[in-house]
């Protein structure tokens, strides 16, 4: 059974005692629907919802901002039941031991890599799409991208990275940015220290380059 099979299939059977945030719109006939359920609702107001959930396509902790527009939004908020909603959160995304070059173990979850300008200053670069996989220039030639849920562990000297296969083979080969423009690869997700209720879904970030070695679960 494929990944995403039994993530599904996890989430069938975690779903009944979440009972996170959920919130419902009434539509255009009237009807009240559920639009996500098991959610984390970070702000609300008179124009906008916004909210944090895994999602099951990007195994991954995203933000939804819905404008509530012409058709109404209603929020049913269980704070309770927050940290149980990271923890399930924490067993559905990457998990990764992380070594950074100065010697600090971190271990993190719900892990992917998003760009930023140089240096980590001002806003992610929002036309970027954020990954979890690893895209690289090839030593021997060629370019090829290594998916998360392949990687045992990956070896980092600055911008060249060392790929071990959870089969057991390794790639070697640059790391390749997603745009032409100056940009910085940075690795996100949560520790055992993360607020529930931080409007970020990351609460670990550091540039690709300043790691030494990244050990998947």
């Amino acid at each position: 059974m494929k990944v995403s099979g039994l993530i599904c299939i996890g989430l069938a059977l975690l779903a009944p005692p979440l009972l996170g945030d959920t919130i419902y719109q009434t539509n255009s006939q009237g009807k009240e629907i559920i639009v996500q359920r098991n959610a984390i609702v970070v702000q609300q107001d008179s124009a906008f919802v916004v909210y944090k959930h895994f999602d099951l396509k990007e195994r991954r902790v995203t933000v939804v901002r819905l404008n509530r527009g012409s058709l109404p939004f209603r929020v049913e908020v269980n704070t309770l039941a927050r940290a149980q909603i990271v923890d399930a959160w924490k067993h559905w995304g990457y998990k990764a031991t992380i070594t950074d070059q100065a010697g600090k173990i971190t271990q993190v979850f719900d892990l992917y890599i998003d760009f930023y300008p140089p240096g980590g200053r001002g806003s992610l670069l929002e036309s970027v799409p954020p990954a979890t996989s690893f895209t690289l220039l090839m030593d021997n030639g060629g370019a090829e991208e290594v998916k998360f849920e392949d990687i045992d562990r990956v070896d980092v000297q600055g911008n060249h990275l060392g790929i071990t296969r959870r089969e057991g083979n390794t790639v070697a080969g640059k790391f390749l940015m997603p745009t032409s423009h100056p940009a910085e690869a940075r690795v996100l997700g949560i520790t055992d220290k993360y607020d529930p209720g931080s409007p970020q879904v990351f609460d670990f970030s550091a540039p690709l380059t300043e790691l030494k070695l990244m050990a998947f679960e």
